[in-house]
């Protein structure tokens, strides 16, 4: 089945690096690693083809003062979510 993410993110700078599952949850990886990003509000799309249907989307966002999880909100396949 095809999961569709899109993602909001508060600065510019982000990559997506892959996604993960942990039990029936699927977990979203993205990393913004640099020094200095533009302060603009940065969308994402993502499409994976995945085995089964998740019971929650994650979005992990990995940056050098550590990081941040934070959920998705879906209906059909379709996840939504935004960086607090």
């Amino acid at each position: 089945m095809k999961i569709v993410l899109e993602v909001t993110f508060r600065m510019g700078g982000v990559s997506y690096r892959g996604h993960r599952w942990e039990d029936n949850i699927l977990v979203f990886e993205f990393e913004r690693l640099g020094d200095t990003f533009i302060q603009v509000l940065s969308k994402r799309k993502v499409e994976e083809e995945v085995e089964r249907e998740p019971s929650a989307v994650m979005v992990e966002l990995k940056t050098k003062e550590g990081g941040k999880i934070f959920g998705a909100v879906g209906e059909d396949g379709l996840y939504r979510a935004v960086e607090p």
